[in-house]
């Protein structure tokens, strides 16, 4: 018996891994007849550490609404490209690796998750963690990490 997905959450960061991740979700979405979170995630500690506690709240407001603007294009291009119109999108605050591994999926049901193999730099990795590994070893659905173009082809990094 085939594994069949209904629920598939694609966290994503503005980086070219992601975008692959995305468009990978949206063929095994279609296959499946499936539903997509695209979720956008703003690490809370990036900005208390960015702007050292400055922030009087407009500093947040201000990444939300980029957040919400890059969701939207998104979804707009899913829409006028690939036809595709059952995704919803969602931003949290918090830590990245347990709302991605842990909170999402238990608030909406989600059965896989299809992420990029890294949106960070070597030198972010190695500070932060990547949150990839993170998910992949500990989120309570199943993880796929994309790495290959939806032809399966590598892709330049």
């Amino acid at each position: 018996m085939d594994q069949v997905y209904k629920n598939i959450l694609v966290p994503v960061d503005g980086s070219k891994e992601a975008k692959l991740a995305l468009e990978k979700a949206v063929a095994v979405a279609k296959r499946n007849h499936a539903h997509i979170d695209l979720l956008n995630v703003l690490d809370t500690r990036a900005v208390t550490y960015n702007y050292a506690g400055m922030s009087d709240g407009s500093i947040t407001y201000q990444l939300v609404n980029e957040s919400k603007e890059y969701l939207s294009k998104l979804v707009n291009h899913l829409r006028s490209t690939d036809s595709f119109t059952d995704v919803d999108i969602h931003i949290r605050l918090g830590n990245p690796k347990t709302v991605i591994a842990y909170d999402f999926p238990k608030d909406h049901q989600v059965d896989l998750i299809m992420m990029g193999a890294s949106g960070l730099s070597a030198m972010q990795r190695a500070v932060m963690g990547s949150v990839t590994s993170f998910v992949n070893r500990n989120a309570i659905v199943d993880v796929l990490v994309v790495r290959t173009s939806v032809q399966n082809e590598q892709v330049d990094k």
